[in-house]
Order: structure tokens, then C-alpha cells, then sequence
């Protein structure tokens, strides 16, 4: 690949139903997007699906916050902040409410742990950010 990214190809497609083969990937990389889907265990045995046997997926994804006072600011922030900025700056504060209830509906690091496991990944694990605002979770296809 060229660091100008030629080589790559791009294709839109359903991460419940992806338009690839069996074990076609080495990585399974997914950021601020799983939580948008509609069936999250699916698309997560979707992504054992496309792996080949020792490779890997991880999730970067908005999570729970762990610190009850930091995540009293963020919330208020979130729910307060953020919409009002949508309606702001691009004149759409509904999108931006949506964006703030994704979040606290997404299943918190333990449960989504769970989730990647019982997918059929194995070695799940997650790596909190921001004291858990932000998550990387990870598992591979054994």
C-alpha cells in the first residue's frame, strides 16, 4: 500500500451482513460505529465471520465513565453542551441528542467484553480511556 492509500479499496456495507467470504481478514477494526448497529451481536459474529483463525478485532467505542464526579460533568456536558453545539453549528440538535443517548444506551466495558466472547472471540479484553469515557476492546478468532 502507498501511504496515499492507494491499493485500498473501499466498500460500504452492513456489518450484520458483510459482503465478504469467510476468513478473508487478518483485522477487524471498527471505531464509533458499533454502537449504531441494530443487532450488535450480529455484527459481532459477523466480524468472527470475515477473521481468519488468530486474527483480530477491536472496537474503539464511547463508554462508561468510572469516576462518579467526572462522569456527572460528562453528562452534563452531553446532554446540555453537545445538542445545543448541533443546533449551533450545523443546525441539528436532534442528531447530536441521538449521538448523546447512544452512548449511555451502548452496553458498559463488561457486558460488551461479554458480548465479543460470546461471539465466539476469545482473549476479550478492553483497555479504558479517558477513566473509561472511551474504550478499546479487543478479542481474537482462535
Amino acid at each position: 500500500l502507498g501511504g496515499d492509500g492507494s491499493g485500498l479499496e473501499w466498500v460500504e456495507g452492513d456489518a450484520e451482513a458483510l459482503p465478504f467470504g469467510d476468513g478473508e481478514f487478518d483485522s477487524y477494526t471498527i471505531a464509533f460505529g458499533i454502537r449504531n448497529v441494530t443487532n450488535i451481536p450480529a455484527a459481532l459474529a459477523e466480524a468472527r465471520r470475515v477473521l481468519r483463525p488468530g486474527g483480530h478485532f477491536c472496537c474503539l467505542e464511547f463508554s462508561e465513565v468510572k469516576s462518579a464526579a467526572l462522569r456527572q460533568v460528562y453528562d452534563a456536558y452531553s446532554f446540555n453542551v453537545i445538542p445545543y453545539l448541533g443546533a449551533a453549528l450545523a443546525g441539528d440538535a436532534d442528531s447530536y441528542q441521538y449521538l448523546v443517548e447512544s452512548i449511555r444506551k451502548f452496553p458498559k466495558q463488561e457486558e460488551f467484553k461479554a458480548m465479543i466472547q460470546e461471539a465466539g472471540l476469545r482473549e476479550a479484553r478492553y483497555e479504558n480511556l479517558f477513566d473509561g469515557m472511551v474504550a478499546v476492546h479487543s478479542g481474537f478468532k482462535l
